[in-house]
């Protein structure tokens, strides 16, 4: 009896969409892009601030390692560090160590780094010329390069002292000019290792940069959690970037809310009026219908399960659809595929029916309200 009963209301339902094909397909199509909608900006929602972190790693570390005390900070403290930020949002770890030297009796700031890091931690830095590959090479700042007129491939001595007063003094073959327009234009870079080397010290660093590809309140926790864990090391959060990345992304995703709740709002009202127009046509078919004793509940099911059937056929077709505009608006965007979440399929099915027996449920009620007698005799 209950198979029977099924099969009535699907032939029932297959009759009704298809007598009605235009204005169902309307329906379904309002549903669709809806969903479309929905699912595109969650995605976004999603993998976008994903995306935006990386961005914001072009201008720059979001956390620096510095000494606690007085001394320096040792690079062996820096190795203990390391095992406590995660590999997999870990872009760069760069050490500077900054010395002052003389070069025809005109002081300048050398910092020692490591070149290959520096280029993960500071992609924004740009480099005419070449980037040092062996010891005696070097970077200079543009401001420098403009001042002493000095060039690539030019010869530049220079001396000055370490920290225990001993002296020093090297021929430096400058092999680029680096360019920023921040306070990098003013200083000479070279090999950590190198000047380690040719000043006699050990393995220090002033700072270390850090750059990690997570939010804030991460960032935080996992500073708290080295410091705790490594004495002698203080780590600090570049606020400058991170409070920046953190109001841009609450503002997106600010945005991305309203913009789908506006979308949900018109798409239940397309599906309400769409079967308010289907009771309309329909008063003397359900009219006869109440007249050969159909109760209530059965129309209202009827509607419902209508609703019920275009609500997931236009969430699975806007699902898809979904997808494929999240993945479009990211690889024009950021020139990066998109991050594929299947289980927002599901819901977006579920949020698309939902919203369908919502708009549904003012048109089933109009339906109950009809009187066979008056519909019957044509009024």
């Amino acid at each position: 009896m209950g198979n029977r009963s099924s099969r009535f209301l699907f032939k029932m339902l297959a009759g009704s969409l298809l007598r009605r094909r235009s204005r169902m397909a309307v329906a379904l199509f309002g549903i669709a892009l809806g969903a479309t909608a929905l699912l595109g900006m969650v995605t976004l929602c999603y993998d976008i601030p994903r995306q935006l972190t990386r961005e914001f790693r072009s201008y720059g570390a979001n956390m620096v390692f510095l000494s606690s005390g007085q001394a320096p900070l040792s690079l062996d403290a820096v190795e203990k560090a390391v095992p406590l930020l995660p590999g997999d949002h870990l872009l760069g770890l760069t050490p500077f160590r900054y010395l002052p030297v003389r070069s025809a009796m005109v002081p300048y700031t050398m910092a020692g780094t490591d070149f290959s890091q520096a280029a993960k931690t500071s992609p924004y830095w740009r480099v005419e010329g070449r980037w040092p590959e062996k010891e005696n090479e070097i970077l200079i700042g543009a401001d420098i390069a403009e001042f002493a007129r000095l060039e690539p491939g030019r010869t530049l001595p220079i001396d000055g002292r370490n920290s225990s007063m001993s002296r020093f003094r090297k021929d430096l073959l400058i092999c680029g000019v680096l360019r920023t327009g921040g306070a990098e234009d003013g200083l000479l870079f070279m090999n950590l290792a190198a000047m380690e080397a040719m000043t006699g010290e050990g393995r220090l660093a002033d700072v270390v940069e850090i750059s990690l590809s997570m939010k804030e309140e991460d960032l935080r926790a996992l500073a708290a959690a080295i410091q705790a864990a490594v004495p002698g090391l203080e780590a600090r959060l570049v606020t400058r970037v991170t409070q920046s990345e953190a109001s841009v992304l609450g503002k997106l995703d600010m945005l991305v809310t309203l913009v789908a709740m506006v979308v949900l709002l018109l798409t239940m009202i397309c599906v309400a009026t769409t079967m308010m127009t289907v009771v309309l046509e329909r008063r003397r078919e359900i009219g006869l219908k109440k007249a050969l004793g159909a109760e209530n509940r059965r129309i209202v099911e009827e509607f419902l399960a209508e609703g019920i059937l275009l609500g997931a056929m236009g969430g699975l077709g806007g699902a898809l659809c979904g997808f494929a505009f999240a993945q479009l608006v990211c690889m024009h965007v950021f020139g990066r595929s998109i991050d594929i979440v299947f289980s927002l399929i599901p819901l977006t099915v579920l949020v698309s029916v939902g919203i369908t027996i919502a708009a549904c449920l003012a048109p089933a009620r109009q339906a109950m309200n009809v009187e066979p007698a008056l519909v019957l005799r044509g009024e």
